[in-house]
């Protein structure tokens, strides 16, 4: 892989949650060979505590997140992204602004675990779900040759990921 860390951004409605924790994953799972961002259609201005008490029990820092919307990357000196994901089919199904270096685009769905009602623990569980079946497809991700892969396998072996 060349010495140029790839810039990967997660998308999802609220970017509260899901995208929240994918961004984190990545981070401390790829350091130095990606940067993870995220941003929401919709951001609602706040991430969840859950998501960043998740982040802590997996021993990932969670200094720095807050709640975006996409377009700060789709605007003039934005990093130029590599792939986006989407997290959520909500932001699957949306008109996405045009991202800057044409990344490669999959769908990463994974259920909302703030729409999971019940007690804390309950909550603490589904938040813990979500961010095993991310770090899951993330590991995978990285174990692709991506160097020696060609845009058409690349693009197909991301798109397979979005269903482990």
């Amino acid at each position: 892989m060349s010495d140029t860390p790839k810039h990967v951004l997660f998308v999802c409605t609220g970017n509260s949650a899901r995208s929240i924790l994918a961004e984190g994953l990545l981070n401390e799972l790829g350091k130095g060979r990606y940067i993870a961002h995220s941003a929401g259609s919709h951001p609602n201005g706040v991430v969840n505590p859950f998501a960043l008490s998740t982040l802590r029990a997996l021993g990932i820092p969670t200094e720095g997140y807050r709640s975006k919307n996409w377009d700060e990357f789709s605007l003039p000196g934005a990093p130029a992204l590599d792939f986006v994901f989407t997290v959520c089919d909500n932001a699957a199904g949306e008109m996405c602004p045009i991202w800057p270096g044409q990344p490669m685009t999959a769908h990463w769905g994974v259920p909302d675990p703030a729409a999971v009602e019940g007690t804390d623990e309950e909550k603490a569980r589904a938040f813990m779900a979500t961010a095993v079946t991310l770090k899951r497809r993330i590991e995978l991700m990285l174990s692709l040759p991506i160097e020696s892969l060609d845009h058409m396998a690349i693009h197909h072996e991301l798109k397979q990921i979005g269903n482990a």
